[in-house]
Formats: C-alpha cells, sequence, structure tokens
C-alpha cells in the first residue's frame, strides 16, 4: 500500500502535522531535510507554511514545486520512537 497525504498543518521549526489515509496520524521534522535547490526555499517560513496536499500526487507539495515522497514522510511519522533518556540521579 502506498501511504497518501490527507491532512497536513504547519507548525513551528519546520515541522508538519500528518495524517495518513489508514488513520494514522504524527508530526514530522523537516529542518535536517531543507538542503538542495529545491528545499532551500523552504528555510523560509512563509514558504514553508504553505504546505498543501497535491490533489493527484496524494502527498506535501509547496508553491516552489518541493514535495516530498508519501512513503518517506509515513516512514517518518510511523516509526517507533525511543523512550526519552532519564536523568542520571547521583547514587542510583
Amino acid at each position: 500500500m502506498i501511504p497518501k497525504v490527507v491532512e497536513v498543518k504547519s507548525l513551528e521549526d519546520y515541522r508538519l502535522w500528518l495524517r495518513f489515509n489508514d488513520g494514522t496520524t504524527g508530526t514530522v521534522d523537516l529542518s535536517a531535510e531543507l538542503w538542495g535547490p529545491m528545499f532551500e526555499p523552504l528555510k523560509d517560513k512563509t514558504l514553508f507554511g504553505q504546505a498543501a496536499i497535491h490533489p493527484e500526487l496524494e502527498t506535501v507539495t509547496w508553491p516552489n514545486g518541493a514535495d516530498l515522497a508519501p512513503e518517506f514522510l509515513y516512514e517518518q511519522v510511523a516509526q517507533p520512537r525511543a523512550p526519552a533518556d532519564r536523568p542520571k540521579v547521583a547514587g542510583r
């Protein structure tokens, strides 16, 4: 099954909240992905905030033509997350 993005909301710090056609939801941090001629313009927060769903591609796109594979986005959202490291307490 190829996942399809059905809802996107732009968040602060180059993050997107996504909902997929199977009901999976989550946030993806794209700050490390904004390099190269197509994605560097998205460092402009106004442009990044214009993320939308392309009706035919069924993934996130931007007005400058940048888009991300829905499989990549789904993997970022659905991957299991490690529990946060707990601070170590002296003497334990």
